[in-house]
């Protein structure tokens, strides 16, 4: 932790811890009962119809429970200063703690996998600041950089071209011979 973080430790006492360290352990969490403050502070995405109101939606998922957990909870490790705070298996949901870079603010994400089939998962991603009216979009933007990678992480692997199709015969192969 930079000194920055731990003289503003002084005033706000989450500050001053490392890690997911200086805030209380979390809770489960149940989100579809989730109350968002009047402040402008959080960000939540969520699937299409979710109340309240996501600001990003998430698809559905095309791979069992289980594997988006386990993704989601890859991406989260490999984003910067992200520290898990709990984790639920049972219930799909994990929480982390995401200190920012120079005042180590920290701030809570909470994500939880539902099951919607034997081959299908839906996601809601919850991320609010500890201290603060506003954010300045920061929490946003860690949704939509965590849904990018999500994305990416389940995502196909591209086929070659060559796989794809046929081999075209080369004008220096000429025709085949039969």
């Amino acid at each position: 932790m930079m000194l920055p973080g731990w003289l503003i430790g002084l005033i706000l006492p989450a500050c001053a811890g490392a890690g997911a360290h200086g805030l209380p352990h979390p809770p489960p969490v149940d989100m579809t009962r989730l109350e968002r403050p009047a402040t402008p502070n959080t960000a939540l995405a969520a699937p299409p119809g979710f109340v309240p109101a996501p600001d990003l939606p998430t698809p559905a998922y095309p791979v069992p429970a289980a594997t988006l957990y386990a993704a989601l909870r890859a991406v989260a490790a490999a984003q910067p200063r992200t520290f898990l705070a709990a984790a639920y298996p049972d219930r799909g949901q994990l929480h982390w703690v995401v200190r920012s870079a120079f005042w180590n603010f920290p701030d809570r994400v909470t994500g939880q996998v539902l099951a919607d089939g034997p081959d299908r998962s839906r996601l809601i991603l919850y991320s609010a600041s500890v201290y603060g009216y506003g954010d300045l979009g920061v929490n946003r933007q860690r949704l939509q950089t965590w849904l990018a990678a999500l994305g990416a992480a389940l995502a196909p692997p591209a086929a070659s071209p060559r796989a794809a199709s046929p081999r075209a015969a080369s004008p220096r192969e000429g025709p085949p011979h039969g």
